[in-house]
């Protein structure tokens, strides 16, 4: 009982030291380790055309977001957004947008399926649509890593009478 009480102190010193969002530091002023202290360790690091470096922290599957910190090459932080919105979906242009599209846009998928006998490569998130329903966000790419399909979901595991699974 004890050892449980330790356990859990010490995980609430650790989740007190960790923003969710990256609220509090400064576009311009803080530095990827500062980023890193407070956010966690990114689960993606993508280096964009441009020079900048995209870190990704996921929230998922519960937190349904997905946060971006935009890295300058001197390794200030430019910005920090929230990837999975409705709005940034319009960025996935379907038989044009490419896997690496994908990646950069929405970030590192929760989950990743195969369906075999359509060829395709399935990345799931988790997120919240504009109406505020908890959503599922599937992205199809064929074989060749382009996007086929995008489709948007509403979790109906959350409704009253829904699955508990």
């Amino acid at each position: 009982m004890k050892k449980n009480l330790i356990v859990a102190m010490a995980a609430l010193a650790v989740a007190g030291c960790v923003s969710f969002d990256g609220r509090g530091l400064a576009p311009g002023q803080a530095t990827e380790n500062e980023v890193v202290a407070q956010m966690g360790p990114p689960a993606d690091r993508i280096k964009l055309p441009d020079g900048d470096t995209m870190l990704y922290f996921p929230r998922q599957p519960t937190g349904r977001m997905m946060y971006a910190a935009r890295m300058a090459p001197d390794g200030r932080l430019r910005s920090i957004t929230q990837l999975l919105t409705e709005q940034n979906l319009v960025n996935l242009v379907r038989g044009t947008s490419t896997r690496g599209d994908v990646r950069v846009i929405l970030g590192p998928p929760y989950l990743v399926s195969r369906f075999e006998r359509q060829q395709r490569e399935v990345w799931q998130y988790n997120m919240i649509s504009n109406i505020g329903d908890d959503s599922f966000l599937y992205v199809q790419m064929s074989d060749d890593g382009v996007v086929r399909e995008v489709m948007l979901l509403k979790d109906f595991n959350k409704e009253p009478g829904g699955s508990k699974d």
